[in-house]
């Protein structure tokens, strides 16, 4: 039993480490969007037709597995770059044999997002304020951001969703052909 328990605790420990080296690199650490957020982003999915979703920051998979489940007609891409997040989302994926669902280990940032028609996102604000350079309307068919809880810095959502929970959290959704500059 000693061999056993030294084994878990060194996996913990290697699990802890790999987490606390990949949030202090992006800045944050891998956090789920709560049961109510989720919710409130797989229905606001449900308004922007049937292009592939992009979950920036998928970490754990909460979002992009619910989202590959509820659309599978829809290609669902998830971005983490946290190790150990990202290992058990694609463990997930494989036993519920989620075809649908592409989960890469790289910063979105520096990847081609521009076959998205939806971006999810829970990400901090100076992460909003970096990924506003995505948002090119003259190329690829992006034309919505999903955010949860984090506005998208001088631009005017087209809606927001009040949770039912102590903070009143809001849910946004950018429709990118409408999207308008704020003074």
């Amino acid at each position: 039993m000693l061999v056993f328990e030294s084994v878990l605790i060194v996996a913990v420990f290697m699990v802890a480490v790999s987490i606390v080296f990949s949030s202090i690199k992006v800045g944050i650490s891998p956090m789920p969007s709560s049961k109510k957020a989720y919710q409130a982003m797989i229905a606001l999915a449900a308004e922007t037709g049937v292009g592939p979703i992009y979950d920036l920051g998928s970490g754990w998979g909460s979002l992009v597995i619910r989202l590959a489940i509820k659309y599978p007609e829809r290609q669902i891409v998830g971005y983490e770059l946290s190790m150990f997040p990202w290992l058990i989302t694609k463990i997930i994926k494989r036993a519920l044999g989620l075809h649908n669902l592409t989960v890469y280990r790289e910063d979105f940032l520096k990847a081609d997002l521009s076959a998205a028609s939806v971006i999810t996102c829970y990400l901090f604000p100076a992460a909003m304020e970096a990924i506003k350079s995505k948002l090119d309307l003259g190329k690829g068919s992006l034309r919505f951001i999903i955010s949860n809880n984090f506005a998208l810095p001088s631009h005017q959502a087209s809606k927001v969703v009040r949770l039912n929970d102590f903070y009143k959290s809001p849910v946004y959704l950018y429709r990118l052909s409408l999207l308008k500059t704020q003074v």
